[in-house]
């Protein structure tokens, strides 16, 4: 089991193991009335973290898709083991999927900037496994050389 699938499966196990000892607990506390205590606890849970992924879609979806400022500066945040919804954070705007992903990796995911360089961001499982930055290729035409510069007086 590699180590993105284990920490996916660990932390479902462990979310899932408190709601459970939370009904059981409850249960053995306050009968009936600890069961649906721990019942609405475990549903405003999820309803908390069901309205932190739609504030982030929502600003997501209000900027042009595939689409960050700066490729680069967006890369140096990006970090292995980051969730989909914490990269949709830091781009703050929809990737555009790429129909053949690396060998070895579920999804890819891309976006541009202005100047033409892109970040292709590799998902397995919902989580980060690589981000690689693609530069603009550079036309054939180099700019002059700069005259040098005047020297200083002496002092």
């Amino acid at each position: 089991m590699t180590q993105a699938r284990f920490l996916l499966s660990s932390s479902a196990l462990i979310g899932w193991g408190l709601a459970v000892a939370a009904i059981a607990i409850g249960y053995t506390q306050y009968g009936w009335a600890g069961v649906f205590l721990a019942f609405t606890m475990i549903v405003f849970w999820l309803l908390l973290q069901f309205s932190r992924a739609l504030r982030v879609m929502r600003a997501a979806a209000t900027n042009p898709v595939a689409s960050v400022d700066s490729a680069l500066m967006a890369h140096t945040r990006i970090e292995r083991g980051m969730k989909m919804l914490a990269v949709l954070r830091q781009t703050k705007s929809l990737g555009k999927r790429l129909p053949h992903p690396s060998p070895g990796v579920q999804e890819s995911w891309e976006w541009h900037d202005q100047g033409g360089d892109a970040l292709v961001v590799d998902f397995v499982r919902g989580r980060c496994v690589g981000a690689s930055l693609v530069r603009a290729p550079t036309s054939g035409v180099q700019a002059p050389d700069a005259p040098p510069s005047p020297a200083l007086p002496p002092a």
